[in-house]
């Protein structure tokens, strides 16, 4: 007999329809904190139909950036997403990929958990699926999941978890409502907004034996009632459950876009919810209203390599750094003018590196591999030499490691050994826990991965960044400096204003003011705890001789 009682925790549903790419994890950040702010206790799932196991071996380019949880786990950057928009840190179970449910559904196989049955995708796969958003709950102890589907409804990927969320619609109906994120074109030719392909769109996914409760409009322009009681007639959806996403000016204006169709009502009437009278989300209006008002416009240059393919700058590799660096400029009420650089182009042609005198900060960000390594460390001497406040994250540290030893220390053909294992001066190695993973190639989850501690060095920029002696900041990597050199860095005048707790580690490198306005490396991704409406300290740190820099010029 199919159970019609309520269970109790709710789940929204979140599907792509027509085309990808068009906000679906904004859209479902922007519905976790709607329902955050009418006072409900949300937690928010990705689902990534891919057969790798965590994010950790996507490729950036291909996938865009791999975001770090604090428990270690490689995730994809809509995860990102949602702790930005809800302000906090989400767990390892919020997150899962094809890869994970098929090996553990094949590890209990291979232990008998299935009792000898033969094991299928339906139920036993589908059935994993449920159990791990039920358990996700229950970790997180919310009221409401929203789930996002990846991909776009008709992919044959996710027609597995589309069939886990009828299943447990079927047995709660009270408790899961779906929401579809679908695309309206409006062709150049003709000037007029379409709704078929969503509407075909909907029919796809009632093949499936789901029917949207909601649909999303996304659109460069916004949906006009005719549009929407269309919609309504050909997609059995009333035309006040439709919600219009015209394109916006940023994606933290996308929640108060959705509030002005009351999405939030809408929600709790629909899962039989109570919540706060009105959501307040005055204080985020007011980050919003400040994206958009900034004053003080400085130019930062971000070195890297994973920007160009083809004719096209791929941002979404560092898709965190760059919204660390928007929330810290807004607070100092500043808007960033971020300009990717090449560092191949300083390979090329030594001289290039000049353009960087026009530049009121760099940033170099993580990274892997020897692309571009030369012009990144060319671009760092500069900024040293030049005065330019200078900000290197993981991979960035390491290199304005390798440049201080090579320039200033004396360290002769100072280099990591990531690039060069047979330096005579390996100023950067390898962690001796990697060495033998390496050996096997084991490279997925292998790295130093999540949070760890460190302490900070009085009257260093990091402390006085900070606030306070010690932090927890999330790592991915699998170098450090090396501990033979660390004295004759420091003679030179390297300041380690951040340690691991035993000492061991080097965690922050930085000149002292007197040297420079601001050189500063972490080795951990401080851009991983960035929020809006609480910017990153050493971000904040960063933009603000930026913007003293661009006072002085």
């Amino acid at each position: 007999m199919i159970r019609r009682a309520s269970s109790g925790h709710k789940y929204i549903f979140v599907i792509g329809g027509v085309m990808s790419g068009v906000g679906k994890g904004v859209a479902t950040a922007s519905i976790g904190k709607l329902l955050d702010a009418r006072g409900l206790k949300i937690n928010l799932v990705k689902i990534d139909p891919y057969l790798n196991v965590d994010a950790g071996t996507m490729n950036p380019i291909e996938h865009g950036e791999v975001f770090v949880l604090d428990s270690g786990l490689e995730t994809d950057q809509d995860m990102g997403n949602y702790e930005r928009f809800l302000g906090r840190d989400l767990g390892a179970d919020d997150y899962m990929t094809s890869g994970m449910v098929y090996a553990s559904v094949i590890a209990r196989e291979r232990n008998l958990g299935y009792g000898g049955k033969c094991v299928e995708t339906i139920p036993h796969v589908r059935d994993e699926v449920i159990e791990r958003l039920k358990r996700a709950a229950t970790v997180s102890n919310s009221d409401v999941s929203v789930i996002e589907v990846g991909g776009t409804v008709g992919d044959f990927q996710n027609a597995l978890y589309l069939d886990a969320a009828r299943v447990m619609h079927l047995l709660n109906p009270e408790d899961v409502m779906f929401v579809m994120v679908s695309y309206l074109p409006v062709p150049g030719t003709l000037g007029e907004m379409k709704t078929k392909p969503t509407q075909n769109a909907v029919r796809l996914l009632n093949s499936y034996g789901v029917q949207p409760d909601i649909i999303i409009a996304r659109s460069a322009q916004a949906l006009d009632r005719r549009r929407k009681e269309k919609l309504a007639i050909s997609c059995n959806v009333h035309p006040d459950m439709i919600t219009s996403a015209p394109d916006v000016r940023s994606i933290y204006d996308v929640p108060l876009n959705f509030e002005r169709d009351k999405l939030s009502d809408i929600l709790l009437e629909g899962l039989g919810l109570e919540g706060k009278q009105n959501p307040d989300l005055s204080v985020w209006k007011q980050f919003a209203d400040n994206a958009h008002s900034g004053k003080n416009n400085i130019k930062i240059a971000i070195v890297g390599k994973y920007f160009d393919t083809g004719d096209f700058v791929l941002a979404d590799a560092y898709i965190s750094v760059i919204e660390a660096l928007k929330f810290s400029a807004y607070a100092n009420k500043a808007t960033p003018e971020l300009v990717w650089l090449n560092a191949k182009n300083y390979e090329k042609d030594p001289k290039a590196v000049e353009e960087l005198k026009e530049y009121d900060g760099i940033l170099v960000p993580g990274g892997f591999g020897e692309t571009g390594i030369e012009g990144k460390i060319a671009a760092i001497k500069f900024a040293r030499e030049n005065k330019i406040p200078y900000f290197g994250l993981c991979y960035g540290m390491q290199l304005m490691i390798v440049e201080y030893a090579r320039n200033v220390a004396g360290v002769e053909g100072a280099h990591t050994t990531e690039i060069n294992p047979e330096t005579k001066n390996p100023v950067v190695m390898i962690l001796p826990e990697q060495v033998e993973k390496l050996a096997k190639k084991d490279y997925g989850g292998s790295m130093r991965l999540g949070a760890y501690p460190c302490d900070l060095v009085e009257g260093t920029i990091a402390r006085e960044a900070y606030g306070k002696a010690s932090i927890s900041e999330r790592h991915r990597h699998r170098y450090e400096v090396n501990p033979d050199y660390i004295e004759k860095l420091t003679k030179a005048g390297m300041v380690f204003s951040g340690v691991s707790p035993d000492r061991r580690l080097m965690e922050i490198a930085e000149l002292s003011k007197k040297e420079h306005p601001f050189m500063l490396g972490t080795q951990f991704h401080p851009e991983f705890r960035a929020r809006p409406l609480s910017p990153h300290p050493l971000f904040s740190a960063f933009i603000a001789a930026a913007v003293d820099k661009k006072k002085q010029a």
